[in-house]
C-alpha cells in the first residue's frame, strides 16, 4: 500500500513522501524499510530518531523526524486501526465439526464455524456470522445474536443472554453460580441462584475471567464494555458502558460501575456499592464505598488520588519522621520543669 493511500485511510496528515510502499508494521526497534512503526509516548523519541522504518505514526505537534510521519491527533487509535489492516486473522472453515454435539432443537444462524468437541444445548439460539472454537460448552436456553466469537474452552451457562459481536476468549465463564450462602449453626446453606447474566453488544471479556449468574434478576455487561483476563465480577453487579476492567479487577456481588469507568489491574471493590461514571481507579486500589461521577480515586481505603499520593510519599518517610518526633521528645522532656514533670 502506498503512504499517501494509508494516510488517507487513517484520516492522518502526511509529511513526506506519498509514493513510498508500506508493506508491514513493526516497532520502532524492529522496523526497516517498508515498515510503519508506531510513537505516542515521548519517552521513545530517541528510537524515533533513530529507527530504519519508512514512516511513522506520530502525535500531531510531533517534532521533526528523519523519515515520513503521519500525523493525528490520536496516534493509538491510528495505530489500532493499521494493524487491522495489515494483520488478518487466522479463520476457521464454515460448518460444524464431525465431533461437535448440537442439540435438535438449537437454531443456529448461517454462516457459522462450530470447533471439534464444541456442545450446545437444548434450545439455544445463536445469531449469523458465529465462530465458535474446539472444547466451547453453551448449556440450553442460551440466546446469543450475531458475530459472535467463541475461543477454545469457553462455558456459556444455561439462559444467559449474549448480544451482537462479542468476543469471549480462552477459558470465560458466563453465568456460573454467584457466591450465595447463609450461615447456620449447622453449616452453610446455599442460596439458589435464580437469575442469569445479560452481555450486551460489542462486549469483550478476556481470559479466564468470569461473571457470575444474579440471585435475582440479572448481572449486566453493558454495551461495549471490556473486560480483561482474570476478571471476577460478582452475582448482580451492572458494568457500565464502554467501561475497561483490567487484569485481577474484583468486583463483589451487586457493585454499580458507571459508564466509561476505568479501574487498574487488582483493583477491588466491596459490595453493594456505585462506582459512578467517569470513575477511575488506581491499580491495586480498594474501594471499600461509593464514588461519585468523575472522580479519581487509588490507594486503601480509596480516596482522591492526589491525596493519596501524598501519603504514599510520606509513608516513606516514615522511619526517619519517627526518629525526629522521640529526638524531639526527649529534648521537651530534658527541658521540662518539676511543675512540668508532676514534682512540687
Amino acid at each position: 500500500m502506498k503512504l499517501a493511500e494509508l494516510a488517507e485511510r487513517l484520516r492522518c496528515e502526511l509529511r513526506g513522501d506519498g509514493t513510498i510502499e508500506v508493506r508491514a508494521v513493526r516497532s520502532l526497534e524492529e522496523a526497516g524499510p517498508g515498515d510503519v512503526a508506531f510513537l505516542a509516548n515521548p519517552r521513545y523519541a530517541s528510537q524515533a530518531a533513530t529507527t530504519k522504518a519508512s514512516a511513522i505514526i506520530v502525535p500531531a505537534d510531533a517534532g521533526d523526524l528523519p523519515c515520513a510521519t503521519l500525523r493525528t491527533a490520536n496516534p493509538y487509535l491510528a495505530f489500532a486501526e493499521v494493524l487491522g489492516l495489515f494483520h488478518v486473522p487466522r479463520q476457521p472453515p464454515p460448518g460444524i465439526h464431525p465431533t461437535a454435539v448440537v442439540a435438535a432443537d438449537a437454531r443456529i444462524a448461517e454462516p457459522a464455524s462450530i470447533g471439534a468437541y464444541a456442545v450446545i444445548g437444548d434450545g439455544v439460539e445463536i445469531g449469523a456470522g458465529a465462530t465458535i472454537h474446539p472444547h466451547v460448552t453453551i448449556y440450553p436456553g442460551v440466546r446469543i445474536g450475531r458475530s459472535f466469537t467463541a475461543h477454545a474452552g469457553v462455558v456459556v451457562r444455561e439462559d444467559v443472554v449474549i448480544g451482537d459481536r462479542v468476543v469471549l476468549h480462552s477459558g470465560v465463564v458466563l453465568g456460573a453460580d454467584g457466591f450465595g450462602f447463609a450461615p447456620t449453626p449447622q453449616g452453610a446453606v446455599k442460596i439458589p441462584q435464580t437469575g442469569n447474566v445479560v452481555v450486551e453488544d460489542d462486549v469483550e471479556i478476556g481470559a479466564n475471567t468470569t461473571v457470575d449468574r444474579a440471585t435475582l434478576g440479572a448481572t449486566m455487561i453493558r454495551r461495549g464494555a471490556k473486560l480483561d483476563n482474570l476478571v471476577m465480577v460478582g452475582h448482580n453487579c451492572e458494568v457500565g458502558a464502554h467501561s475497561f476492567l483490567a487484569a485481577q479487577v474484583g468486583l463483589a456481588g451487586s457493585t454499580k460501575i458507571g459508564r466509561g469507568v476505568q479501574m487498574g489491574g487488582q483493583a477491588g471493590a466491596a459490595g453493594h456499592l456505585t462506582i459512578g461514571d467517569g470513575v477511575q481507579v488506581v491499580a491495586q486500589s480498594g474501594v471499600p464505598n461509593s464514588v461519585p461521577a468523575g472522580r479519581i480515586v487509588g490507594g486503601y481505603p480509596a480516596m482522591e488520588v492526589t491525596r493519596w499520593r501524598r501519603i504514599s510519599a510520606a509513608l516513606l518517610r516514615l522511619p526517619e519522621l519517627l526518629q525526629r518526633v522521640r529526638r524531639l521528645e526527649r529534648t521537651v522532656a530534658g527541658r521540662s520543669t518539676p511543675d512540668d514533670r508532676g514534682g512540687d
